[in-house]
């Protein structure tokens, strides 16, 4: 009826979930694609070429305690089909826990054999201390050293023992990955869950710390770009972040709140869409899980065709 004592109308809220996906996941495809990882053979010798030494190299950057090394855990997980925990990770979290530059590289079937690629874990961002941005551009060139001890206040200086004066092909970084939280992106255009917002970000310059080590990650990325290295990003953690892909991880591309976050990523660093995958790393599960499993394979297969197309275009020029 209306009039002076009516109460006003309230819409119901929208639903967290949209109708059908927004990037197709074949569910049922994990063995498919585990093979295809386990079986990938990217180089081909040619004549007297030696490519024992060859790999595709991911190199890991982004925010500390943002899951770049139980990333690594869990494609060694998937690879190998046992749980592993190699890269030491904080359970904490807030301050970065790597402090070395490390190799790893995931066994293969015999004694001293492995798969032909590798992930590097360097020292996590933050906004005053962590890696600095000029150790991540050595880096990515090759010219930091197995077990190279981070210094948050200089970069490596080329006197030092460990820089890599004469890096080659395998040394240099042929993919360079974002590992973000999902928990962590902000956005003013986002109405957020307050909840999250306390639990992420209890203070404003805990948000504008963030601000400031994307800005830091954006300039890496640019000048991965400058040497034509491709790039992706990871943004984990979406089962903290959403409750409904907490319940079903098959409603990580139904969720909305995922969906934005993907959009706020690729706006930030400008890494397009296509590149940019929701994940769950294995953290509390002491069981194989098919759903995780798919995600992380899915970005995993496309760092390693990124990788080679890179590393061929490499040997041509």
């Amino acid at each position: 009826m209306g009039g002076f004592f009516s109460k006003p109308e309230v819409k119901p809220p929208s639903p967290p979930l949209l109708d059908k996906e927004w990037r197709t996941v074949p569910w049922n495809a994990k063995g498919e694609y585990l093979q295809s990882v386990r079986c990938f053979e990217p180089f081909q010798p040619h004549n007297d070429e030696r490519n024992e030494d060859q790999h595709i190299r991911i190199l890991l950057h982004g925010p500390a305690g943002h899951g770049k090394s139980t990333f690594i855990n869990s494609v060694d997980t998937i690879v190998r089909g046992r749980m592993a925990g190699r890269a030491l990770a904080d359970a904490i979290g807030g301050k970065t826990f790597t402090k070395k530059y490390t190799t790893y590289k995931i066994k293969k079937g015999g004694r001293g054999t492995f798969y032909p690629f590798v992930f590097n874990d360097i020292m996590g961002l933050e906004k005053d201390e962590g890696v600095c941005e000029e150790d991540i551009k050595l880096a990515m060139m090759g010219h930091v050293k197995e077990g190279y001890r981070f210094n948050p206040c200089s970069k490596l200086s080329t006197d030092d023992p460990n820089h890599n004066t004469n890096p080659s092909l395998s040394d240099k970084v042929h993919v360079l990955v974002c590992v973000i939280s999902a928990n962590a992106l902000w956005s003013k255009e986002v109405p957020m869950d307050m909840n999250k917002v306390k639990e992420e970000a209890s203070s404003a310059s805990k948000v504008h710390s963030l601000e400031d080590i994307m800005k830091k990650m954006r300039n890496v990325r640019l000048e991965a770009s400058d040497m034509g290295i491709p790039q992706m990003a990871i943004l984990t953690k979406i089962d903290e972040a959403c409750p409904e892909v907490d319940a079903d991880l098959r409603n990580v591309y139904k969720s909305k709140y995922v969906k934005k976050q993907v959009k706020v990523l690729n706006k930030s660093l400008g890494i397009p869409l296509n590149c940019i995958f929701p994940v769950k790393n294995y953290h509390s599960e002491i069981a194989p899980n098919d759903d995780l499993e798919m995600l992380i394979l899915m970005a995993l297969r496309q760092m390693l065709s990124k990788g080679e197309d890179f590393v061929n275009d490499c040997k041509r020029a």
